[in-house]
This record gives structure tokens, sequence and C-alpha cells, in this order.
């Protein structure tokens, strides 16, 4: 499973707007409002990159209007109470 972290920052007056269309793309599992220099943090767990990078050019920055600048973080390992291959890639 990859999992990537998604920093993004959006016009203000769309970030309604935006989370809304984020939420509702395959693979996103968690959109959070943050503070600081970004806006939104996203979870994307998927299978592979291609289907990461396919979510991060295509379907949020190209498909969903009010996309600023994002930032990618891409796991390397992860810890976690629950089997997360089991509850997000079944």
């Amino acid at each position: 499973m990859v999992t990537g972290i998604i920093l993004v920052n959006v016009e203000r007056a769309k970030i309604a707007d935006v989370i809304e269309g984020i939420i509702k793309i395959d693979g996103v599992s968690e959109v959070y409002t943050v503070a600081g220099e970004y806006d939104i943090a996203v979870i994307v767990r998927v299978r592979t990159n291609a289907e990461l990078s396919d979510i991060i050019a295509c379907k949020m920055t190209h498909d969903i209007d009010g996309i600023v600048h994002t930032k990618t973080l891409i796991s390397l390992s992860s810890l976690a109470k629950v089997d997360l291959e089991k509850v997000f890639l079944s």
C-alpha cells in the first residue's frame, strides 16, 4: 500500500468546494483543515505510486478548481494499531 500525505493551499473562498471535491476521489481516506502554512491535509491510501500520481496530477489539481499549490509526502513506513491494508484496500 502507498500512503501519501498531500498538503494543499486553497483559494479561501473555495475551501468548502475543494474539500467536497477531494473527499469524493477514490483513494482519499481523510481530509483535514489545518492551521499553518497549508489549508488542507489529505491522506491518500492506494495500491500503487501510479494511482497516487493520478490523484495528485489529474484528479486534484486539474479537476478541482481552487487548488493553488500542493506538496506531497510519501510514507516510507507506518505503524498503526490496525491493519491499514485490510481496512483501506479490501
